[in-house]
């Protein structure tokens, strides 16, 4: 055993179990249920822009991790129009100049990140982007440019940059003259080199590609290498041969990244942004015969390997943009350059198009998303309307409504609520939260939700929410030492309030960060090595000495204090069941050194259970990886049968019923519901998107996407059941206890309705049923009170009534589409309102339990259902039991005033009546000209009269939760009777002209 810094190291010898039987659910009994993209609308990173010459309106964009999205109003809204196919990430798009239905995107981001996202080849639109077809270059990885020819719209050459953190074959320049159906590869040096950018004259004759040697390396975080085969090239033929530009003023020692662009107004002048020793823009005025630097300004090539774009405009050879920390234009060919768009502190701009019609049309990629301009870039459209954001972990707290906590990349961390007051989620529902930065890690104080702690990098900070007042409460103060962070580091409360955090060893502080004590030593690897996949100048760490690790993953058991689980990012696994006196080595077998331990599950259901997500694509392995243990780690067993080639990023334990998993990947979420023996789709709806965390949380699930933002799949009580009893028969799944919420109102403060909003679950209580293929016949669902009688009746056969034809009749009772269960096979989620009818006056029942009741092909199927009242409301479950009894009895009698009032417009379009005593009984005909005088003639003895009290009454009543007020006892103590009066006169009214309408005939 090994003594480090107090705390033993030990080492335990592991084995594999056997795996448990497999459990196959029909996915069509869990297909009713519904993603919902809750936002925030805050735009991701964007490196690949295009648009439509002479259309100021029409552009598109490429999210680094949430696909294409496509503007026709100048980017006042974004709608993703690449979903349906299987990738997120887009690294390039180009329209075709001379057909602008044909749209092609490079997939994968090119920008070298460390949280980089592959892609997986070539996809093309005909139809301006209602749909797409995948047409090759699967293992491109990352592709940085397209460009297509300006006459034919079949012709294209593509910049692929290969694999990031591996060698590849299918790297270089691409060509293809049959839009993709086959493709020839015409520059290619070696498998570690590939392209990176292409820049044609308007004719697409002469083309220029350069070419970059780069790699990552696992310990990085920051820069990749730059290595020997980056280079600059020509072509003459468009892109069919190419001969390399080599001592030619271009520098060579450290050359890396090159962004290239040529003036189509002068095809002579071209750009190249280089990344260098001696960096810096270079131009040159006769077709990259020679070069000259012209801008050293490290403000236009700072971190070269993350931007190095530029852009020339259309009309003037001497007006050029760099892309960097801000946005930069030149008037002058390049000799000075101005900051026109970007923060003090950078906003990280990537790709600018121009329109070739118009110069003053623009659309811009940056960290934030895409803006566009149609005035020159004086002015830009938001980028608060772009759901693309790239979360790294979701944390919810323990409010009521609960919300969602994490760290989004280039514009930190945020707070967004699980369900909004208003018709959507919208700015008003979300907040930046301070703490956390751009990839750190937040966790809300389990005691006070008020209170959030956050995790950059080597800080921790706390956060009051109330006040926004931040306090840093560092984890090794007065503890001088080398400590080492990722880039993400972990930050999690213990079942007993422990606060834990680590460096290359682990912390504790039992005060909130007040204190901190270490109760580890150093748990990474002592000599990691360099993986196999790097080439040579990769392999030398650039920044001296031997890479080392971090912990990376942290997980406190929730069920037994003292017992934490840690991960490293070099390949370890260790677990503590005293609290950290004694570490145990237990890293599942043939775990290689560069593994990621992403995450840990602590089991909620017992101590010596654990589900590790193991990623490796930092070694060129994209192979799915998890392991579980039972027994402490002293066995592991492999759970990746259906999966996808895809890495695991998170592996979460369902809270409820023990054995349902849930696991989150690059291209999306799975469920298991036999403990990792096999896995199946659980995308439903959600788009391709890589899935980095997950949070059970009231039995909902939220996970945070690296590209699009938050989602949330409400009521997971149908999965649960089924992991206890798989059988695709006909079914009425137990539903979930409901809570009653006031429904959403967005009366003040309506934003435009084009503002793109978050999802909202709908009001109410979801009821889910499953219908097998073989049933057939009509449907009923009903609910009823706790003595059987009923409260609310949908059927199948329902369907929509026409309101009474009377220019005349209340606008407030028009009968609106009842909602209507669906018989067909499969799954399905109907939601009840609470209400007792389908009108917005219908009262809302009280706090109670409730039976839902399906009736099907001659069988009954029942369930209870529990509604509770909005835990944050004073009011007592008798005080809204009151508040019902007096709103149903007071809807009861409106429902009879209403039919009254309907019977007298229809017996007043009678021939032969007397509408004048119609009239004096029903209130005919209404009085438009208002006023205190009309108010004093009005007898309030009518149909309409006491119609009107009883609206009102039910207003008052069903406003708020409340017990009714004395006032409104004593309302309807009056009303009632007066009522009454009046429908008896109508009723007598009736019967007698009904019967002289029958002596008549």
């Amino acid at each position: 055993m090994l003594v480090v810094m107090g705390a033993l190291l030990c080492v335990l010898p592991v084995a594999t179990p056997a795996a448990p039987s497999s459990t196959r659910v029909d996915p069509a009994t869990y297909a009713g249920l519904h993603w919902r993209n809750i936002g925030p609308f805050r735009g991701g990173r964007t490196v690949a822009v295009a648009g439509i010459s002479g259309d100021g309106r029409t552009f598109y964009t490429g999210a680094v991790g949430g696909g294409v999205w496509k503007t026709t109003n100048a980017g006042r809204t974004w709608m993703p129009v690449m979903d349906a196919m299987p990738v997120a990430s887009i690294g390039a798009l180009a329209v075709a100049p001379s057909d602008p239905a044909t749209v092609y995107a490079g997939s994968g981001e090119a920008d070298m990140r460390s949280d980089i996202i592959h892609g997986n080849g070539m996809y093309r639109s005909s139809d301006a982007g209602a749909s797409w077809t995948r047409i090759g270059l699967e293992d491109s990885r990352q592709i940085g440019r397209i460009l297509v020819d300006p006459s034919n719209a079949q012709t294209l050459l593509v910049a692929a940059l290969g694999h990031a953190y591996g060698p590849n074959d299918m790297r270089g320049v691409y060509r293809s003259t049959d839009g993709g159906a086959t493709w020839t590869r015409t520059l290619f040096r070696d498998r570690d080199t590939g392209a990176i950018d292409l820049a044609s004259d308007p004719a697409m004759q002469v083309v220029f590609a350069s070419l970059w040697q780069t790699r990552r390396p696992p310990w990085s975080v920051y820069a990749p290498s730059n290595g020997p085969g980056s280079s600059l090239w020509k072509s003459s033929d468009g892109g069919v041969t190419w001969s390399e530009l080599r001592g030619n003023g271009i520098p060579s020692v450290g050359l890396g990244k090159i962004g290239l662009a040529v003036a189509p107004s002068n095809p002579a002048r071209v750009y190249a942004i280089v990344d260098a020793r001696d960096g810096g823009l270079y131009r040159s005025d006769d077709g990259g015969a020679s070069w000259k630097r012209i801008a050293a300004d490290k403000r236009l090539w700072q971190r070269g390997w993350y931007f190095c774009h530029v852009t020339v405009d259309p009309k003037n050879a001497d007006v050029v943009y760099v892309s960097d920390t801000s946005l930069y234009r030149s008037t002058d060919g390049g000799a000075t350059f101005t900051a026109i768009k970007g923060s003090p502190d950078g906003d990280d701009f990537h790709q600018l198009w121009i329109d070739p019609a118009d110069s003053a049309h623009m659309v811009l990629g940056c960290d934030q998303g895409t803006s566009v301009s149609i005035d020159g870039g004086r002015t830009w459209s938001s980028w608060f309307n772009q759901p693309t954001g790239q979360f790294y972990h979701v944390v919810t707290d323990n409010a009521f409504p609960y919300h969602l906590y994490g760290a989004q990349q280039d514009s930190g961390a945020a707070r967004i609520v699980f369900r909004s007051p208003h018709a959507g989620i919208d700015e008003r529902d979300w907040r930046p939260v301070t703490v956390g930065g751009e990839s750190g890690s937040l966790a809300p104080d389990p005691r006070d939700a008020r209170i959030v702690f956050g995790r950059d990098g080597s800080s921790v900070e706390r956060e009051d929410l109330r006040t926004s007042q931040t306090r840093t409460v560092p984890i090794a103060l007065g503890r001088p030492g080398a400590w080492r962070n990722e880039w993400t580091m972990p930050l999690a409360f213990g079942a007993d309030g422990t606060l834990y955090a680590s460096y290359q060893n682990i912390w504790i502080s039992r005060d909130r960060g007040g204190h901190w004590v270490p109760v580890s030593g150093d748990l990474t690897r002592r000599h990691t090595g360099v993986p196999a996949t790097l080439d040579p100048t990769t392999g030398r760490d650039p920044d001296g000495g031997e890479p080392r690790g971090v912990v990376y993953a942290l997980a406190p058991s929730p069920v037994r204090a003292g017992t934490v689980w840690a991960g490293t990012d070099d390949g370890l696994v260790y677990v503590t069941r005293d609290g950290g006196r004694r570490w145990m080595n237990v890293t599942p077998p043939g775990t290689v050194p560069w593994s990621h331990i992403d995450t840990i599950e602590a089991s909620p259901f017992d101590p010596e259970s654990a589900y590790v997500a193991v990623d490796r694509h930092r070694l060129d392995d994209d192979r799915p990886l998890i392991a579980i243990t039972h027994d402490s780690g002293r066995t592991w067993r492999q759970a990746v049968r259906g999966l996808p080639e895809a890495n695991v990023n998170v592996v979460r334990a369902d809270a409820a019923v023990r054995g349902l998993l849930y696991a989150g990947t690059e291209t999306g979420m799975f469920v298991s519901f036999d403990d990792g023996a096999s896995w199946q789709s659980l995308q439903l709806n959600l788009p391709v998107t890589s899935v980095r965390d997950i949070a059970v949380h009231a039995g909902d699930l939220a996970i945070a996407t690296h590209g699009r933002a938050f989602w949330i799949l409400d009521d997971v009580a149908p999965l649960r059941e089924l992991a206890r009893n798989p059988s695709a028969t006909t079914r009425l799944f137990a539903p979930r206890d409901a809570v009653r919420l006031a429904p959403a109102n967005d009366e003040a403060e309506v934003p435009p309705p084009e503002t793109p909003r978050g999802e909202n679950p709908p009001d109410g209580a979801p009821i889910d049923y499953y219908v097998d293929a073989g049933t057939r016949g009509a449907l009923t669902l009903d609910i009823l009170d706790a003595r059987g009688a009923l409260v609310r009746r949908w059927r199948s056969t329902d369907r929509p009534q026409a309101p009474a034809a009377s220019a005349v009749d209340y606008p407030a009772f028009w009968l609106v589409t009842p909602a209507v269960p669906s018989t067909a096979s499969g799954m399905h989620r109907f939601w009840w309102d609470f209400r007792i009818a389908q009108t917005s006056q219908a009262p809302v029942v009280a706090p109670a339990q409730y039976t839902v009741r399906l009736t099907l092909a001659g069988r009954s199927y029942s369930r209870p259902l529990v509604v509770l009242r909005d835990p944050r409301v004073r009011a007592s479950d008798a005080d809204l039991g009151a508040q019902y009894a007096l709103a149903s009895a007071a809807y009861a009698l409106r429902q009879r005033l209403h039919a009254a009032f309907v019977a007298a417009t229809r017996l007043r379009a009678a021939p032969g009546v007397n509408r004048t005593a119609i009239d004096a009984l029903a209130g005919f005909p209404e009085d438009e000209a208002g006023g205190p005088a009309a108010v004093q003639q009005r007898t309030f003895t009518t149909l309409r009269d006491v119609g009107d009290e009883v609206d009102a009454l039910l207003a008052a009543v069903e406003s708020a939760d409340v017990a009714p007020t004395p006032d409104e006892r004593s309302a309807w103590q009056s009303l009632r009777p007066r009522a009454e009066r009046v429908l008896r006169a109508w009723n007598a009214f009736a019967r007698r002209a009904a019967a002289a309408k029958a002596s008549a005939r």
